[in-house]
């Protein structure tokens, strides 16, 4: 490859400036990926914060799709992949050698994450802000088909968590019920996937001074029950759809509130399970039940990553056609405007749910 590649890098806290690099050299294990578009998450808004501190100035970006543009032969032989294959790839980079790498498990020794690496790592594009992406020995990239719209395919790490948190965590039975607490993306994802597993019943809940409109999407993507915490009480409400059992599922994906932490220990039914998706922040919970988890013999389950059988699950669900999935998507920005792509996401006024840099 010849000529320069335009990426983002974040430089500081709120501070992105593009830049030109040389394009990455291929070798026989690693590869390139030229960029269509790349999702948001709350990740991207709390490091653009600097609330989440960076090794070093960075690309962004940890939810990228596009076409693989080169690839050495080794790489395509263990991912399964070609030159003009559109594809997703895992946020997770691996070692790149162990045997987890080569079978899509949990590498013990991670590289990091794309949007992380320093870009004085060579070969710097290292995240999906930009053009072309370097996917490394230890990169996951992942086919998904050239029919589904790219803005509709950015959605493969959202979906993905919503099978990992709300379906494989949890081990969710069909006719089991949910209460999702947070109506953000991974909370309506949740909500999809436990659709898409067979949920009875699935109760959304949310704050209804700044999420209605996300209330309002819960509802269209087959809530049972939205519950805007500022009105109602959220352990009456999921009571009373349970029939006074509690829910078999809890999935608490809200950021640093601990409020929904001890709701969804009151509604829990005995031995349910209680997932933990919404960080808290380094100080913890002061105030969490202990007592009321032990009486009730409820499963705590923290989540964290997406793993590949789930961003799998959720590749097929967005080859399936499902229209009704683009109302994730809200809005798309350019390169040079990716700093109000991030501050578009975090704005109450604005009522994004995904959105999407695109080169």
């Amino acid at each position: 490859m010849t000529g320069t590649v335009r990426a983002v890098v974040q430089t500081a806290p709120r501070t992105f400036e593009v830049r030109a690099f040389a394009p990455p050299r291929v070798g026989d294990d690693d590869g390139v990926l030229r960029v269509e578009a790349c999702g948001i998450c709350g990740t991207d808004l709390e490091t653009f914060s600097g609330r989440i501190p960076l090794r070093g100035a960075a690309v962004p970006g940890h939810e990228p799709v596009g076409v693989v543009e080169a690839i050495g032969s080794a790489a395509a032989a263990r991912w399964g992949v070609a030159v003009g294959d559109r594809v997703v790839v895992r946020a997770e980079i691996g070692c790149g050698a162990c045997a987890a790498c080569a079978t899509d498990g949990a590498c013990s020794t991670p590289r990091g994450n794309h949007g992380f690496v320093p870009v004085d790592e060579a070969p710097g594009l290292w995240g999906g802000f930009a053009e072309m992406m370097y996917l490394a020995p230890g990169s996951l990239p992942l086919r998904i088909d050239a029919h589904v719209p790219a803005r509709r395919a950015a959605l493969f790490n959202l979906l993905g968590a919503g099978f990992a948190w709300a379906v494989a965590a949890p081990g969710l039975a069909p006719g089991a019920s949910v209460a999702v607490l947070g109506p953000g993306q991974r909370g309506l994802a949740c909500l999809v996937a436990a659709r898409e597993v067979g949920a009875g019943v699935v109760v959304v809940t949310g704050r209804g001074s700044v999420d209605a409109h996300k209330l309002a999407l819960a509802r269209s993507l087959g809530a049972d029950r939205t519950v805007d915490v500022e009105a109602d009480d959220a352990v009456d409400a999921v009571m009373a759809v349970t029939g006074g059992r509690g829910a078999d599922v809890v999935v608490d994906t809200t950021p640093h509130a601990a409020a929904p932490l001890r709701d969804a220990v009151a509604m829990v039914r005995p031995g349910g399970t209680i997932v933990l998706a919404g960080l808290k922040g380094p100080e913890g919970v002061d105030g969490f039940p202990v007592d009321a988890v032990a009486m009730k013999a409820v499963t705590l389950r923290g989540v964290r990553a997406v793993d590949p059988a789930s961003l799998r699950r959720a590749i097929a669900l967005l080859e399936a056609d499902r229209p009704a999935l683009d109302a994730f998507h809200t809005h798309h920005f350019g390169l040079e405007q990716a700093a109000r792509a991030v501050e578009c996401l975090g704005s109450p006024e604005v009522r994004a749910v995904a959105v999407t840099v695109e080169a």
